[in-house]
Formats: C-alpha cells, sequence, structure tokens
C-alpha cells in the first residue's frame, strides 16, 4: 500500500495516458432532451476552432431544417455522404472512408447514438466515431443524456418512453472533453411551440407526452449528474497520475468503516442518511487485520450483515488488507485518499472491555489524529447496545483456545530438553536462541496469543534451568538480568512477527483456495451443453467447494421449478417457494441470514444477466445462521458465473429453435411445392387421360386407348414414386425407417428397379456390367429398390435422350460398389455433396427439371441406415457426366 508521505504516480493511470497518446480528442455536447441547442452549440465552438486556423469538415450534421443551425453551418467544410439503399429508399449516411482519408484536425460528428442504415461499415455512429478517433481526429458530437445505456432504464420510469437507439457508457468515459447544454424547460417548452423542434403537429403530441415540465426537469438533472459525474472521474484520474494527495474539496464522497460489532448496521444506517441528505455516493469498507481469523462465528455474521446491508442500501463495498505499517488507521486514510472521499464516518466504544478486533477507541482516535483534511464523524453505540455487547463477548479470548495454549506449554517444555541437551556443546548465552525457536514455532503453528505465552514460558524456564543460581527465579548478575530482558522481548516481538505472517499466509491459501474453487466452476458449466446441464453442474459443484446443500431454480411457464438438485432434496415448502419467488421476481436475496423472509431455511441468491433474472441459486447450510462475507461473496461469484452460463445455453436454444423454425419453413415450402407442382402434374395427367377414355362421343382405335391406359398407369407410378418419397423423408427425419436385412440378389434388385422405370428409361440405352458370380449383399431388397429408382430416375431427368445410361459392379473387400453413370452435363465439384441434402437441386450443370428434391437425399438416408456409403462423381475426366456410386455391405464377407 503506497505511503502518503512518499506519493508516487499510479501505474494505472499512467498506462491510460499512455494507451491514449496518438488518438483524437473526443469533445461531447451533452444534453438533456431534443432542442436545447447542442448541434447549434458545436457549430458555433467549431467555426471558433476554424478562425483559429484549425482545419475543420463536418461528417454528418443534422440541422433538421433550423434557420439558425443552417447559417452557422455555412461556411465549414461539409463531406458529401453516401447513398445507400433500403427499403425502397435512397437514404444518405455518413462517409467513414472519406472522412478517415480526408484527414481533417477536427471533425462534426452529430448525434452520436444514430444507427446507420443496414449495409454501412459499422451498425452504430459511436462505432464510427471510435475508428475516426483511431486515426488520429478531434471529435466534436452531440448526445442526449437518454440515449446512455445505463440511464436507459432510469428515463424509460420518468418518461414512459423506451429510448432503443443507446450509447455505451465507456463513449462517455473515454470523453477528454464534456460541454453540458443546459436549458430551464419552459424555455425548451416556448421553443418547442414555437416549432423550432419540431413541426407543429409533431410538437403538440411531443408537448403531451415525453416534453412535460416534470419530465424535463428530471431529464435535465440526469445530464448534470452524468456530466459532474465524468468531471470527477477526470479528477481522480488527474490525482492518480500526477500523485497528489488528496482529498480535493470537489464533489462530496463518504467512506463508511465497518467493524464486527454490534454498532457496524447502526454506522450502516447513519452513512446511508449521510449520503441522502448529501446526495452523493458512498462506500463502505471493511479493513482485515490478522486478528480477523480469531473473530468468532457471531462476530463474522455481524459483519457480514453489515456488509450486506450496505450493499442492499447503494453503496459500494471493499474489503482491505491491512497496510505493511500496521495501522488501520493509517489504511483507512490511505483508502480515503486514494478515492477522493471527503468525509469519514466510523464506529467508537464507549467500553474500553468491549474493544473489538477492529476499529476500537485506539483506531478512531488514530484516524481523528491523523485526519487533518477528512471531515470525520463518529457514531458511538447506544447504552443498550453496549451491554449487549458486553455479554456476547467472552470473559478471557483464550479459553477459546486453551488446546493452542496447552500445545505451546507442551512444546516449549520439549524445547527446555532440548536446551539442556545441547548445553554441553553451546554456551549458556546461546541458548536463548533455542528457546525463541521454539516460540517462533509455536507462532507458526497457533498464532500470536499462544506465541507470547510461549514467550513467557521460555522466560520462566530459561531463567530457573540456566541462570545462576540455578532452578530458582532468583537472577544473581546484573548482565543476566539484561540478557533475560532482551530474551522476553525479541521472543514476544518474533513471535508476534510469525504469527502475522502465519495469518497472512493462511488468507493467501484462502484467496488461492477460493480462485481454485471459482476457476473449476466457471470451467465446469463453461462445458455445459444445455441449461440442465449447467444447473446440475454449479450445483454439484457448490455442494463440493462449499458443503452445502444447493438448488438451481428456474422458471418453467408459469411456476418455479427445482431444475437441480445436490443433494436430491424433498420438496420445498411454502415459506421457501415464497422466498424463491420473491428473488426470482425482484432480482434480490431473500431467505436465512437476510432482512427478507428470513425465517426461510434456504438462501435464495437471484442469477441475474442484465437487467433479467435468469434462475435462483438456493443454498443451505447445517445452522439457521447466516454465512461469512466471504462464503456470501463466493456464492454470489458463483451466481454470476451461473448467469453467463444459462445466458449462453439460452442463445442456442434461441439460435436452435430459430434455425428448426426455419429449416420447418423451409420444409413446410418444399411440400407445398411438390404438392401444388410436382403432385399435381401427374394427377392433371392422369385426369385429363381417363377423361379422354370416359368420352363415348369419341371414337378411339384400341391401340390409342392402349396409350392412354400407359400413360395412366405411368403417371400414376410417377405419383407414386413422388408420395413415397415423401414417406420415406419423414419416416427418415423420426428414426422411424428401419431395414429388415436378409442376404439379396443384386441383379434381381438392379431388375425390379428397371421394371418400375421402363417407361423412363426407354429413352436411353442401359447397359448392365454385372459379375455373374456376384455374390449375395446383407440389405434390405425394399429399401435398396426404391435407392436405385431414385438414382436411376435422377439420372433420367438430366440425361440427354438417346445417351447411355451404364450400371456396373464390383466386389471391393467386404462390400460391393454399384456404380450408375450417365452422360449428362455433370456436376460443379462444389455441389456433389449437396446435392444429398434436402431439396437442393442443381441450378448449372445438369438441367434442372420436375423433381421434388428428396431422390437422392432419401437414398442417402437409406444407404447410412445400412451401414453403407453414397457418392457422386464426374463420369468422365473432364468433368461431364455423372455417376452415383452406391457401396452395400455383403451377406458373407469372410466368404
Amino acid at each position: 500500500m503506497t505511503d502518503a508521505s512518499d506519493p508516487r504516480p499510479d501505474p494505472d493511470a499512467l498506462l491510460e495516458e499512455a494507451a491514449g497518446e496518438g488518438r483524437g480528442r473526443l469533445k461531447i455536447f451533452l444534453g438533456a432532451a431534443p432542442g436545447v441547442g447542442k448541434t447549434y452549440a458545436m457549430l458555433e465552438a467549431a467555426r471558433r476552432r476554424a478562425a483559429e486556423g484549425v482545419d475543420v469538415a463536418a461528417g454528418v450534421v443534422e440541422t433538421h431544417g433550423r434557420g439558425e443551425t443552417e447559417a452557422l453551418l455555412a461556411g465549414l467544410e461539409v463531406l458529401p455522404k453516401r447513398a445507400h439503399f433500403y427499403r425502397e429508399r435512397i437514404l444518405h449516411e455518413m462517409d467513414l472512408e472519406t472522412l478517415i482519408e480526408r484527414r481533417p484536425r477536427l471533425a462534426l460528428i452529430d448525434e452520436l447514438a444514430h444507427t446507420n442504415v443496414s449495409g454501412s461499415r459499422h451498425e452504430k455512429r459511436w462505432q464510427d466515431v471510435e475508428d475516426v478517433l483511431a486515426a488520429g481526429i478531434d471529435v466534436y458530437t452531440t448526445l442526449n443524456v437518454q440515449h446512455l445505456e445505463t440511464m436507459n432504464d432510469r428515463v424509460a420510469r420518468i418518461s414512459g418512453v423506451k429510448v432503443r437507439e443507446t450509447v455505451p457508457d465507456h463513449m462517455l468515459e473515454q470523453a477528454d472533453e464534456i460541454e453540458l447544454i443546459d436549458l430551464p424547460p419552459e424555455d425548451l417548452l416556448d421553443r418547442l411551440r414555437a416549432g423550432k423542434v419540431y413541426v407543429q403537429d409533431q410538437a403538440a403530441r411531443a408537448v403531451q407526452n415525453f416534453f412535460t415540465k416534470g419530465n424535463l426537469t428530471a431529464l435535465r438533472e440526469l445530464a448534470m449528474r452524468a456530466a459532474a459525474d465524468r468531471v470527477d472521474a477526470q479528477l481522480m484520474r488527474h490525482m492518480r497520475s500526477t500523485a497528489t494527495s488528496g482529498p480535493w474539496p470537489v464533489q462530496e464522497r463518504i467512506l463508511v468503516c465497518l467493524d464486527d460489532g454490534p454498532i457496524a448496521r447502526e454506522v450502516v444506517r447513519a452513512g446511508k442518511r449521510m449520503a441522502d441528505r448529501a446526495r452523493v455516493g458512498w462506500t463502505a469498507v471493511h479493513v482485515a487485520t490478522d486478528r480477523s481469523d480469531r473473530m468468532s462465528e457471531e462476530e463474522r455474521d455481524r459483519l457480514a450483515g453489515a456488509m450486506r446491508l450496505a450493499e442492499r442500501l447503494g453503496a459500494e463495498t471493499t474489503t482491505l488488507r491491512e497496510g505493511e505499517g500496521g495501522s488501520v488507521a493509517a489504511t483507512i486514510l490511505d483508502h480515503a485518499r486514494r478515492i477522493n472521499a471527503s468525509r469519514i464516518v466510523l464506529g467508537r466504544r464507549r467500553s474500553r472491555r468491549a474493544r473489538p478486533a477492529f476499529l476500537a477507541e485506539d483506531v478512531a482516535g488514530g484516524v481523528v489524529a491523523r485526519a487533518r483534511d477528512f471531515e470525520v464523524t463518529l457514531i458511538a453505540d447506544p447504552p443498550h447496545e453496549q451491554a449487549r455487547g458486553r455479554r456476547r463477548l467472552p470473559r478471557w479470548q483464550p479459553q477459546a483456545q486453551g488446546g493452542a495454549y496447552l500445545r505451546a506449554g507442551v512444546i516449549m517444555a520439549g524445547f527446555t530438553v532440548a536446551a539442556l541437551a545441547l548445553e554441553t556443546v553451546l554456551p549458556v548465552t546461546a541458548l536463548s536462541l533455542v528457546f525463541m525457536t521454539g516460540v517462533i514455532v509455536v507462532a507458526s503453528i497457533h498464532g500470536l496469543g499462544p506465541s507470547i505465552a510461549a514467550s513467557a514460558l521460555g522466560f520462566v524456564a530459561y531463567n530457573f534451568v540456566f541462570t545462576e543460581p540455578r532452578l530458582t527465579f532468583r537472577v544473581m548478575r546484573e548482565a543476566e538480568l539484561v540478557t533475560l530482558g532482551l530474551f522476553l522481548v525479541a521472543s514476544i516481538v518474533t513471535g508476534n512477527l510469525a504469527a502475522r505472517l502465519r495469518a497472512r499466509a493462511l488468507a493467501l491459501r484462502d484467496s488461492v483456495e477460493r480462485t481454485t474453487v471459482l476457476h473449476d466452476f466457471a470451467r465446469r458449466i463453461a462445458v455445459a451443453p444445455s441449461s440442465e446441464a449447467v444447473a446440475r453442474a454449479g450445483v454439484e459443484q457448490v455442494a463440493a467447494a462449499m458443503g452445502l446443500d444447493a438448488l438451481v431454480l428456474r422458471r418453467v411457464g408459469t411456476r418455479t421449478d427445482v431444475v437441480a438438485a445436490e443433494p436430491e432434496a424433498e420438496p420445498l415448502d411454502m415459506r421457501d417457494r415464497t422466498a424463491a419467488r420473491y428473488t426470482l421476481e425482484k432480482g434480490e436475496a431473500s431467505g436465512c441470514g437476510t432482512d427478507t423472509l428470513a425465517a426461510s431455511r434456504w438462501l435464495f441468491l437471484p442469477v441475474r444477466a442484465s437487467d433479467d433474472t435468469l434462475a435462483v441459486l438456493a443454498v443451505r447450510g447445517p445452522g439457521e445462521r447466516g454465512m461469512n462475507a466471504e462464503d456470501r461473496r463466493l456464492l454470489e461469484a458463483f451466481a454470476s458465473q451461473l448467469a453467463l452460463a444459462f445466458e449462453r445455453t439460452d442463445l442456442n436454444d434461441a439460435l436452435e429453435a430459430a434455425r428448426l423454425s426455419s429449416e420447418t419453413e423451409r420444409l413446410r415450402a418444399a411440400l407445398l411445392s411438390s404438392v401444388s407442382h410436382d403432385l399435381r402434374t401427374p394427377l392433371v395427367t392422369i385426369i385429363g387421360a381417363a377423361s379422354t377414355l370416359t368420352d363415348d362421343a369419341v371414337g378411339y382405335t384400341p391401340g390409342t386407348r392402349r396409350e392412354l391406359a400407359e400413360t395412366i398407369r405411368e403417371e400414376g407410378e410417377r405419383l407414386d414414386r413422388y408420395i413415397q418419397n415423401l414417406l420415406d423423408m419423414t419416416r427418415l427425419s423420426h428414426g422411424a425407417l428401419t431395414p429388415r436385412r436378409v442376404a439379396a440378389d443384386l441383379s434381381e434388385i438392379v431388375g425390379n428397379a428397371r421394371r418400375r422405370l421402363r417407361s423412363d428409361l426407354a429413352r436411353f440405352a442401359v447397359e448392365m456390367r454385372l459379375p455373374p458370380t456376384m455374390p449375395a449383399i446383407d440389405v434390405d431388397p425394399i429399401l435398396i429398390e426404391q435407392v436405385l429408382v431414385n438414382v436411376l430416375d435422377n439420372a433420367a431427368k438430366h440425361a440427354p435422350d438417346g445417351s447411355v445410361l451404364r450400371l456396373s459392379a464390383r466386389v471391393d473387400g467386404p462390400a460391393v460398389e454399384l456404380a450408375i453413370a450417365d452422360e449428362g452435363p455433370g456436376i460443379p465439384p462444389e455441389a456433389r455433396r449437396l446435392i444429398f441434402e434436402m431439396f437442393y437441386r442443381v441450378s448449372t450443370g445438369d438441367a434442372q427439371r420436375a423433381g421434388t428434391g428428396l431422390g437422392l437425399a432419401i437414398a442417402r438416408g437409406i444407404i447410412e441406415a445400412h451401414g453403407g456409403t453414397i457418392r457422386a462423381e464426374a463420369t468422365t475426366r473432364e468433368g461431364s457426366g455423372t455417376t452415383i456410386v452406391v457401396r452395400l455391405p455383403l451377406a458373407n464377407p469372410e466368404l
């Protein structure tokens, strides 16, 4: 911790300044509402800079038809805008590339929260501003306070209007200068009625809705506070970078110091009242010391409750470590200077007997004695609190560590025996180091109190055994008396240092353990594939790491249900469910250890992401008391990690639902296309041929009648194939297609498929190249026949009439490869895998004819159900023609 007497610049602040070098400077003209004059003020400032010889260019300035604003723009260089065609309209946006290429010294970019037209480089104009600043160009821009991201909800509550265009707060934070453009509400309403903000009909609606006097007053206050907060942040950065010792008497900030005594909650309430009266921010801190590990459970709970109360009342809470100098008061003052606090609030005990581990009278007195630059407020505990505090404190703290003191006595007795053994080789004066070693051992194991007792025991043993006259407590020589005194002092100091080192080592170990637990927790839930898996992993990690029963509750429809529990717990009673619903609806902790529904056996913590409570994490320990601050913070970290994981899985679920909806819509459109065209075409042909046959007025020859009947049969078979494909695809998509495999003859299956397509294949020369001794294949003959029908039908649609269709087969290891080749134009290489997807049709290469686009997809599904493969290749080296290769398993591969 930095000593205030030797101030040095904050390295982080210097790094921030270094990172900003080479970037342009950003100035924001901030207003409470439209019409206050932000653009007008920006143009006035730009004209002053131009008069000074600065190169100024307007990237985009929205005058909204206001004459006085357009007059200020005259004379300044206005860069041309880029046209975008959007929804049958031509819209103009700032040309970012031209502006960066032009590289003026100062660029005017109006309306920072504007959303760009689709097709621009960035979605938002503030992103364009970041690119301009990165190019080293200064920027003047305008912004209304309601467009700040963190102000959005407040503005919605004030005005009832939800602002959709927002700017992240970091844009305001990185602004080098903010100019508040303020206008009283009455003047703004007069401008509005005069038509200087909107046209008359829009102005009338605006006065009735957004532009009321109450709304404008509230927005005006928000704008002033935003500007003041930013200026205060700039002052803090300046103080850190220049090592300026605070506080500076600017915006007031209150620092509330908490201890483990009964008065802690009263100190929090007093700090809250002061902050509300002054309308400023406040911070609550606790300084952890080497004595903090000896706090009783009651004191830990009291401190944790005070910290939670401060958080609930709006304070920033921080836990500090005692400084190297060992002074709690110095640590408090150093932190107050860092945050530029102007007032320190702490508790002071009236009774010395009731002195706690932290912030007793000596700490309060130390703060008062050193706080020359601060206003210090001491909150004294009432008499009834003092009495209650005295009753709760133990009479004698060592009684709680009786075992440790007993072990300290045993250890020192052992080192006394060791000193007796070493007396023959060491001088008597050197034996004091043996006892000092024993003190260090006790301090390392049991802490400060037992080490002081060990120092006293060592002093007594050294005096009794090794000083003359021996076996008495008398000291004959003055030199030995000095040696004994120095030994006692050195033992106490050494034991104290060893005890402090032990306490810090334990604190570091606890910190490492908590960090490891949190890392394991985050890693475990990060790989969970679903919300249920995230909840299950979360409760398992919480139960294993903290030894608590854990639940995760989420909304299921209109109910709040347990989605994961570890261990499997009994159902929550009405009291617990009420607390869970409260946490889910309000986003606040409730249940055991809180001030809300504290009768519940469980502690319910909200799992929040953004402004939404996604779930509730509930824990229950063996007792009914609340947990300490460290465990509570760890649980809150678990809840934050769960929120990120739930947000990820919920987003994945939403994307999957959108994808399924898109696929369903595509399937529906394809099926409608098939029904309306591909299925209707053979139906129309059948109906027409049947109607002709039934017309007795026309005499048809027997040959004509046979031809019409053959047409009906062919179109009926085609219709049957289409319907069969649709049914097969439905069965495939639902996993209901199970092959009934038997040893089948491939030649017979090919022959049946050719017979079913004899009319379609009559236009081609079909060549069969099957081995005469083809072994049997292990397939479902009916399904494989359907595969061949689909493949041959596809070849017949795309091959030219009179060409050759070749069917060949060969045995390849434990399988048979059947190839169907055509002499069509072929399929592009990039589409050869896509033709087996549903509804895919090649738009180039093979000619596109009627079909549902399901045939080859069904073929792949059936072949893969048999454990085979199907692929598409080019028939010739030049890439023309298509060969579909089907690989099927043999019935007896070992033969």
